[in-house]
């Protein structure tokens, strides 16, 4: 039951946090969801980051481990507004901008996941 404590700490930080950056005032003419984007590549980051340094140190704390990565980037981040505006985008006439945001989105995404866990790597 602890560690539904750790999980739900970490996804009310990253769900306010989301919350918070999504208040912005931060719009692009085409449409694309810049905030949505940023805010899952940054997840992604941070993610590769916990992702990999639990595995290279075996003593990282595992509430520390939930906290972070299933509290905090799972709170962070979100499919589900991604699919929303994506969807939208392409109902609205924008296939043009859907598609890069999708593509974007996925590349980027691994790509983010990817980084963390180097500069995990390099930090250990």
């Amino acid at each position: 039951m602890l560690e539904c404590l750790f999980v739900g700490i970490g996804g009310f930080i990253g769900s306010v946090c989301r919350y918070l950056i999504g208040l912005l005032a931060v719009e692009t003419a085409s449409g694309f969801p810049i905030k949505t984007f940023c805010i899952n590549i940054i997840g992604a980051f941070v993610l590769g980051i916990v992702s990999e340094t639990a595995v290279l140190n075996p003593n990282f704390s595992r509430n520390l481990v939930l906290l972070l990565q299933i509290g905090l980037c799972g709170g962070f981040t979100t499919f589900s507004t991604f699919s929303s505006e994506a969807l939208k985008l392409l109902t609205t006439g924008r296939q043009g901008t859907a598609l890069a945001y999708m593509v974007a989105s996925m590349a980027l995404g691994l790509l983010a996941v990817f980084a963390g866990q180097m500069v995990a790597r390099f930090v250990k």
